[in-house]
């Protein structure tokens, strides 16, 4: 005979009590490797230990919780667990209710210190003296390709990548009236106008675009004028009490933003490999004919994967480029290691940015 309502809400409180109890139990075991790591002097967070226990529970998930589920869920056990041995300090492009917001909060869990940044500048600075202890950056996106701004500072950041996570963008349009009458400007970051600008054509052609430092600033200026319009985050439309006056703007439906989370080597050195790994590299090469091609033959000798291949000016007024390229692999597996060593004694400049678990 099939349970009644109140009995099904009795089974799942009294398995709510048990699960209160477990995750109690799990929160103490955290604590004595806090104090382990401590006397250790090692760091509280191990982003390659975290990628394998999540990794693990999704290969040995019966259901009916869904995967991408289960990795939120304990993604924020495990930044609960972490903060009672020190709340991490993140810093990421403000304000609150960006999508930078969102993702060092889809990596890091809910449990951290916010360190909200004007610039991507900022966040770098931030970083790199100490105010935060990790950065979230956005480093791609699917449909605009690379943040060059991203990208050039990391040329001559001391700031490494310790992990990745992957964003669904879904860019929607907000302003204190619920319609699109009598909108004057939108203002988003310049990447969110690119990406929304076929709807922007369609719907609000005559209408001044104008660019700013992040979508949750534009925001909060809509919020301030009722002839403003941003383009952010629903999350940017809770925080700012406005409209959501169109949904997912966006041109691309499967839009996604690619973050990177950067430290200093002495706050965490390179993870130790998780078994679903990548290495980013920034390289140039001598002005000579084939120097390119030269510097992937060592990728096929040794068998290792190349997933990004972005090139970006030197600058120097010679026409001169830095590559950057992402491969697939850890630099203590073999294959890797011979891969690498040949890559450098071919290029005339040659820097690792960072070798970290695959994001979600």
């Amino acid at each position: 005979m099939p349970k009644t309502l109140s009995e099904l809400r009795t089974s799942i409180d009294a398995v709510d009590r048990d699960l209160l109890a477990l995750l109690n139990r799990r929160a103490a075991l955290a604590n004595e490797v806090g104090d382990i790591k401590r006397a250790e002097g090692s760091p509280v967070f191990r982003p390659e230990r975290e990628a394998q226990v999540i990794n693990g529970l999704q290969e040995a998930n019966p259901g009916p919780l869904k995967g991408d589920s289960l990795a939120h869920i304990w993604r924020e056990i495990m930044s609960a667990c972490r903060a009672l041995e020190a709340p991490q300090r993140v810093a990421y492009l403000g304000p609150a209710g960006t999508f930078s917001e969102q993702a060092a909060l889809q990596f890091f869990g809910s449990s951290i210190e916010h360190v909200p940044c004007v610039s991507i500048d900022e966040v770098f600075r931030a970083t790199a003296a100490g105010t935060a202890q990790f950065g979230v950056v956005p480093v791609e996106n699917s449909t605009e390709g690379v943040v060059a701004r991203s990208l050039d500072l990391f040329l001559n950041s001391p700031l490494h990548i310790v992990g990745e996570t992957s964003l669904m963008v879904r860019h929607n349009l907000l302003r204190k009236l619920n319609s699109l009458d009598a909108i004057e400007v939108v203002l988003a970051h310049p990447q969110a106008l690119a990406q929304c600008q076929g709807w922007l054509n369609n719907h609000l052609p005559k209408v001044e675009r104008r660019a700013v430092s992040s979508n949750a600033e534009g925001a909060r200026l809509a919020a301030g004028n009722p002839a403003w319009a941003g383009i952010a985050s629903d999350r940017a439309a809770t925080e700012f009490g406005l409209h959501i006056a169109a949904h997912a703007i966006q041109d691309d439906a499967f839009n996604r933003t690619r973050f990177a989370v950067v430290c200093l080597p002495q706050t965490l050195q390179v993870p130790e490999a998780s078994g679903k790994d990548c290495v980013s590299l920034i390289v140039s090469v001598p002005n000579k004919p084939g120097a390119v091609h030269d510097i992937l033959v060592p990728l096929k000798q040794h068998g290792v994967s190349m997933t990004r291949f972005e090139s970006r000016p030197a600058r120097s007024g010679q026409w001169e480029y830095y590559f950057y390229i992402d491969l697939q692999g850890h630099p203590t597996q073999a294959p890797m290691a011979a891969a690498l060593a040949d890559l450098q004694s071919l290029c005339a400049f040659y820097k690792v940015l960072g070798t970290y678990p695959l994001g979600e």
